[in-house]
């Protein structure tokens, strides 16, 4: 599947208005469940450190609407909203299309959170397999939509990859708990989130705050969820300007560079990892600080179902990524 420039999908149903105007497109209650059902695919994502929910609509063709339809959320819409005219303020935004994506999100999140906890704990070689196949993934298709190949393009992916690889191995896997810290942690994810190429929960990741944040959501700690929140809010408003910005302005460079970032993270889910340093906790678990890339020690049934489920990763990616083209008639 390619872009036309500007990222204009105009095979799609959803005929989108482009990036200056909001998606206000009316939809039947089927079509909305069908929306929420593509929300529960990037909540999904985006709680897993694998593909981006940002990729996720991308590959699913609501990516454009999704940052329309944010977009839609200005200055206009809070006098509206503060001048007491609800009615008025609501008819402006595309708030229907943003709730049932939402719906579909929280779901997946509340629904997956404790499996993957559990995961994370008890079998880290599988879940990060797993995970390594959906970034792998995610490189060839978000990477197929740049329009054509340069200097600037290639420099940006290079520059990319090379600034992932060393950030991943630089941050530390401890961090604060502070609620200064959650809220930035909120709003450094929210903005992963919608990016096509970088995970929210990749992010929380590198800044040590991924397995804090799904215990917060499995013991329904809602004072932390609501700091991230707090967080999540403050970047989606004002970051999402931003990137419409580079995609309407600088599309090339700024897929290049994406798709660099996600090539580079690969480091970080490698599954087979060696403890290098390590410190005492008061509960007795020590705390793992660093740790180095490692290779497997021989062939055997573990190795074989990492690399099943590496497969099995990219091919959920990829097939998603073929059955979005061809939903949108393209090749």
């Amino acid at each position: 599947m390619s872009a036309s420039p500007g990222m204009q999908d105009k095979t799609s149903g959803a005929q989108m208005k482009g990036w200056d105007e909001p998606a206000m497109k009316k939809r039947s209650i089927a079509q909305y469940v069908v929306v929420s059902l593509k929300g529960f695919c990037m909540g999904a994502a985006d709680v897993v450190p694998g593909v981006s929910g940002g990729t996720m609509a991308f590959i699913l063709g609501i990516y454009e609407e999704l940052i329309a339809a944010i977009r839609s959320f200005d200055i206009l819409f809070l006098k509206r909203l503060f001048g007491r005219n609800m009615r008025e303020a609501l008819s402006g935004v595309a708030w229907p299309f943003l709730a049932a994506l939402f719906l579909g999100i929280f779901t997946a999140v509340f629904s997956l959170a404790r499996i993957l906890g559990w995961l994370l704990e008890n079998r880290p070689v599988f879940i990060w397999s797993f995970f390594f196949g959906l970034v792998l993934a995610s490189v060839f298709t978000v990477g197929r939509h740049l329009d054509r190949w340069r200097m600037a393009t290639a420099g940006c992916m290079i520059l990319g990859t090379i600034g992932a690889y060393w950030l991943v191995g630089m941050v530390p896997l401890s961090t604060p708990e502070s609620p200064w810290f959650l809220i930035l942690s909120g709003a450094v994810a929210i903005c992963a989130m919608i990016l096509p190429g970088i995970s929210g929960s990749f992010i929380l990741v590198l800044m040590g705050k991924y397995e804090y944040v799904l215990g917060a959501v499995n013991h329904r700690d809602f004072l932390t969820l609501a700091l991230v929140a707090l967080g999540a809010v403050v970047g989606l408003i004002t970051f999402v300007r931003i990137l419409s910005w580079l995609l309407k302005n600088h599309r090339d460079v700024t897929i290049a560079a994406l798709t660099g970032l996600m090539l580079g993270a690969l480091r970080k889910v490698w599954p087979w990892k060696k403890t290098l340093e390590s410190l005492a906790t008061g509960e007795g678990t020590p705390v793992v600080v660093a740790q180095a890339n490692t290779l497997p020690s021989g062939w055997n049934s573990e190795v074989g179902l990492a690399i099943g489920l590496a497969v099995l990763g990219f091919l959920i990616v990829f097939t998603l990524y073929l059955w979005a083209g061809k939903d949108r008639g393209q090749p």
